[in-house]
């Protein structure tokens, strides 16, 4: 097994040789062992890293009026109350917006009302919305979104998350890698017994094994 930080060199060296239209997401593959996703804990748990993994992803807020002229300032899509309304409540549309979206914010006075009005779809499609306030700065916090990942383990054992991308450097993306990895082990039952392999790899490219 070659270090992180060969890894992320050779990944970073590939991904120049082969430019693509878009810049590559890195991910780390994380496989598991001695667990039991039946007896066994099911554990969950959010990381912010230093270094946006991906600076494209998609945050929408659902904004009251202070957070509407905001967004619209610093180039996020927003929808008001009147907007959400407009949904009436209908799956397929509510649907369709989760969809176009990785992330939400809403503000504290949309927040509360969110189920009553849209029903239960974000939360349906895992992305009930995170409470942006007055004090926050909403530039921070779509960044906070943008940077943070999270581990949850479901029936299988394998876990996958972006850990950077080929437009970062190789310290930052070493650096990611190193505090994901971490925090994952600490999220682990028996620690690193439980770690099986942890690979990463760029979106077209070819995995490389760390552990």
């Amino acid at each position: 097994t070659t270090t992180i930080r060969e890894a992320v060199e050779a990944i970073i060296k590939e991904s120049k040789e082969k430019e693509r239209k878009f810049v590559e997401t890195i991910e780390l593959q994380i496989g598991l062992k001695n667990y039991d996703t039946k007896k066994d804990k099911r554990f969950a748990g959010t990381i912010r890293l230093p270094h946006i993994p991906r600076p494209r992803m998609k945050v929408a807020v659902l904004a009251d009026a202070q957070h509407l002229e905001t967004a619209s300032k610093i180039g996020i899509d927003s929808y008001s109350v009147d907007d959400l309304k407009k949904f009436n409540k209908q799956k397929k549309p509510i649907k369709k917006m989760a969809k176009k979206y990785d992330a939400f914010l809403a503000s504290e006075s949309i927040i509360k009302t969110i189920p009553r009005i849209l029903g239960p779809g974000l939360s349906k499609a895992g992305k009930f919305p995170s409470l942006i306030t007055h004090t926050d700065d909403m530039g921070d916090k779509v960044a906070d979104i943008r940077g943070t990942i999270k581990f949850q383990l479901k029936k299988v054992l394998c876990l996958n998350v972006a850990v950077g991308n080929v437009g970062l450097t190789e310290d930052e993306v070493t650096a990611n890698i190193v505090l994901a990895v971490n925090f994952l082990v600490s999220l682990l039952k028996k620690h690193w017994q439980n770690v099986k392999s942890l690979n990463i790899k760029s979106t077209m490219g070819k995995p490389k094994r760390i552990y």
